[in-house]
């Protein structure tokens, strides 16, 4: 989860600033997904308010062209939410005291399938943070790390689906302990941050899927996947993948995880697979132009739009307005929708009142909160305010993707 930045859930933070920022029917014993056509979803919205349509097909697929003479480098991005032996939401979220759990199964998980990577024929395994749970540090620990892999760092602050630059120094992608969409029923499903829905031309779509059409731009497979059930069957858009299920959702907050030596196996042996079938993975490439959509779902809200000019808003029975735009540039897409998402996540702000309503001394909090943001205004239109200055880092910063 994130504003930008926050795509893995980090709850209390969210809620108390108002910042924007997973066996399908027919899995095998294995746990692996099951297949399907492998075509991106037809696009069965309507056409927006300016009657732009979207294409017959979210995506096409094309064959992996790679060259294997200098070696296989996979690049494993994780989240936190689709972790084996997980089944409580405070292990992904950096301010809770379970959080230290967390970040044990999510390093488990991510050397069992990098084990696999190299067992399947890879030569350099990358790891990248996706997840955004608060911590200044990686979620993966350093000391827990397989030594082989190397964790992506930056000087400069990066978007983790779209800003990686080094796209022709990997041959393919891996992603770790993913969540599956919104409103599909998995474990914490969501997609980007809290109450929201993404639509590539029509289709709902998953962060595993995202991320699959970031990379297409590059010719670059997504080839592993992680998560639990409601996950797999949300990536039957993907039949290539190596799906490994590690739990099975029984609601957005509970899960009933498979016993963890076994998913960790499993994990290890599907890593080694998709390197192993590379050739045979598939390529997204998004169809153009293309029609974006963002959906709020409570606490998310985007009702605030309607009515605005120049603002493609539909609103269904079950949600809090969505805004489509058509751009023809994946890149345009995602940064719209990202601040989009800026201002739905802006609805949050409904909890936290309705929390502090509870509290003995919500009356008195709301109050304050008011007379703050008139002095603030007060003081801005007389010339007598300041933001204050950034801090500066003693040393340069790493940075290690979304916090």
């Amino acid at each position: 989860m994130r504003t930008r930045t926050v795509t893995s859930c980090t709850l209390t933070f969210l809620l108390l600033s108002g910042a924007a920022g997973c066996a399908p029917e027919g899995a095998d014993a294995t746990g692996q997904g099951g297949r399907s056509s492998g075509q991106g979803g037809a696009a069965d919205q309507p056409a927006g308010l300016d009657g732009a349509q979207s294409p017959a097909e979210a995506w096409r697929l094309e064959d992996v062209r790679f060259d294997a003479s200098d070696g296989i480098s996979v690049l494993v991005l994780h989240d936190m939410e689709g972790l084996s032996g997980q089944d409580d939401w405070r292990t992904f979220d950096h301010e809770m005291p379970q959080y230290a759990r967390g970040q044990e199964l999510l390093a488990a998980d991510v050397n069992a399938v990098v084990e696999g990577l190299f067992a399947g024929g890879a030569t350099e395994v990358h790891v990248v943070d996706g997840h955004g749970s608060g911590n200044p540090e990686p979620d993966v620990r350093g000391d827990l790390l397989d030594a082989r892999a190397r964790q992506v760092f930056r000087d400069e602050p990066f978007d983790t689906y779209f800003d990686l630059p080094e796209t022709s120094s990997y041959d393919a992608v891996a992603v770790v302990g993913m969540h599956s969409k919104t409103g599909s029923g998995g474990f914490a499903a969501h997609t980007f941050t809290l109450g929201i829905e993404l639509r590539i031309n029509g289709q709902p779509i998953t962060e595993t899927e995202l991320v699959a059409l970031s990379w297409g731009r590059a010719g670059v497979p997504v080839i592993f996947g992680s998560g639990d059930d409601r996950l797999a069957a949300d990536l039957q858009t993907m039949p290539w993948i190596e799906f490994v299920t590690v739990k099975r959702a029984t609601s957005a907050s509970t899960a009933e995880p498979l016993q963890v030596e076994d998913a960790r196996a499993a994990l290890t042996e599907g890593a080694r697979r998709a390197v192993e079938n590379l050739a045979s993975a598939r390529v997204i490439k998004v169809s153009t132009p293309i029609r974006a959509t963002l959906r709020a779902v409570p606490p998310a809200n985007l009702t605030m739009l309607e009515g605005v000019p120049g603002l493609d808003y539909e609103r269904g029975a079950d949600d809090r307005g969505a805004v489509s735009f058509t751009t023809d540039d994946l890149r345009a897409a995602y940064d719209g929708l990202t601040a989009l998402v800026g201002v739905a996540t802006g609805g949050y702000t409904s909890v936290l009142r309705e929390v502090l309503r509870t509290h003995p001394a919500g009356d008195s909090l709301i109050f304050a909160y008011g007379v703050a943001v008139m002095e603030r205004w007060l003081d801005v239109e007389s010339d007598r305010w300041q933001p204050d200055a950034e801090p500066t880092a003693a040393v340069p910063a790493r940075h290690h993707g979304y916090r």
